[in-house]
């Protein structure tokens, strides 16, 4: 790479901090695709912890790449919302599209050394770090709407799950409903609009389950190959 002459390096989820040899290469730096709006969310799963922390927007920053974890100047940035119904999957796919757009113009507006550098602010910064498996564990001890957000942000990978007559329930699609009394975890009604969970606060409809080894289903196709009653309940974590 010394050898060719490169003007510019562009780097998307990499996952790994390049050595400063690399760094210095290229003529114009080291370019990173971020999907946030740095400083917020720093790390390797900004649109997972976006969703779980409830924000109501997010973006792509293209920032100019030095030694630290995404702390380098930003050079562009575009925002979009987070609608409610947002998964890690349908947030991904729009990040994905603003990216590319986004490092398009920022390599034109480079070649014409129009690209302003602007330092973090290091007060307003946030961590994302990996998703741990245990977090994809519901707690019904939550909130159904804290609860509808980690459902979210699992979805695709690796799924929100509980347990229930000694097996893991994948849950892929909820509906936060009104408050109902009852135990966290602890199923209230089965119907056609799917299967009401009590939470710590309000009420989870389950809408799309999947068994191990099976398929994603809606709740009632599910119920019409697997028992669920009111008053069964879901494991809740210690």
């Amino acid at each position: 790479l010394t050898t060719i002459g490169v003007d510019v390096m562009v780097v998307a989820a990499y996952g790994l901090i390049l050595p400063t040899t690399v760094l210095s290469i290229p003529r114009f730096g080291c370019l990173n695709i971020h999907a946030s709006l740095l400083p917020h969310w720093r790390g390797a799963a900004p649109i997972q912890r976006a969703i779980l922390a409830g924000e109501r927007e997010t973006g792509i920053t293209i920032m100019q790449m030095d030694q630290g974890l995404d702390t380098g100047a930003i050079l562009m940035q575009q925002n979009i919302p987070i609608v409610h119904n947002d998964t890690t999957k349908t947030l991904c796919e729009k990040l994905t599209i603003l990216g590319a757009h986004c490092i398009v113009e920022a390599l034109k507006l480079l070649s014409n050394e129009k690209l302003i550098a602007t330092p973090q602010n290091e007060t307003n910064a946030s961590y994302a770090p990996k998703l741990k498996k245990k977090e994809a564990d519901i707690n019904w001890r939550l909130s159904a709407e804290k609860i509808s957000r980690c459902v979210r942000a699992f979805n695709p990978h690796p799924g929100a799950h509980s347990k229930i007559h000694g097996f893991s329930l994948k849950i892929f699609q909820t509906r936060v409903t009104a408050s109902t009394t009852g135990n966290p975890g602890e199923i209230l009604s089965t119907g056609q609009e799917g299967i009401a969970v009590a939470c710590g606060t309000g009420t989870l409809m389950l809408e799309v389950v999947q068994k191990p080894g099976g398929q994603k289903l809606g709740a009632m196709q599910f119920l019409s190959g697997y028992s669920l009653e009111p008053g069964d309940r879901f494991t809740v974590p210690e």
